[in-house]
């Protein structure tokens, strides 16, 4: 029982540790080497690269409110968000891998961002995408975390709840 114990735990420390890395070293790279506002065009011009810093939220949201309001809505409140989750991680030992794996991206990608809120006070975003009809705005590995971390539990909620209701008929 240890054994798995350690594992899981190790498990979660590794997906956390690597979402996390993976996010910061994508931003230090992109801060030493790429300009503010300059564009590098990439796949057909359909993702471009490009340096921002956003003190804002999802596409910048909450940049215009006042340093300390922005301080407890946008630092605050999500790293209580991020310890509660993090720790609940822990501490439940009856989630199901792919829950584990989808809270693991969820939670580590908003760890990178919070880290970049808390040390430079802004996060770096760099990535573009625009097909067209299709266009995003600038986000970060962070950003990526997250949203398949959301896309793993939605698909795993939808297919348990499928399961259950092919059960019941």
């Amino acid at each position: 029982m240890k054994i798995k114990t350690t594992l899981r735990t190790l498990t979660i420390l590794v997906l956390l540790g690597t979402n996390i890395g993976c996010d910061q070293v994508s931003k230090s790279i992109v801060r030493r080497r790429i300009a503010y506002d300059e564009r590098i065009r990439l796949v057909d011009d359909h993702m471009t690269l490009t340096r921002i810093e956003n003190a804002g939220s999802f596409l910048g949201l909450g940049d215009s409110l006042t340093r300390p309001m922005r301080f407890i809505i946008l630092t605050l409140f999500p790293l209580l968000f991020l310890a509660v989750g993090v720790a609940a991680l822990f501490v439940k030992t009856n989630l199901t891998g792919i829950t584990v794996l989808g809270l693991s991206f969820v939670l580590g990608g908003g760890i990178g961002n919070i880290f970049d809120r808390i040390v430079r006070g802004s996060v770096t975003d760099f990535i573009h995408i625009d097909f067209g009809l299709f266009q995003t705005g600038v986000f970060n590995l962070a950003d990526v975390s997250i949203m398949t971390g959301i896309f793993i539990l939605f698909i795993h909620s939808y297919v348990r709840q499928a399961r259950e209701i092919r059960i019941k008929q």
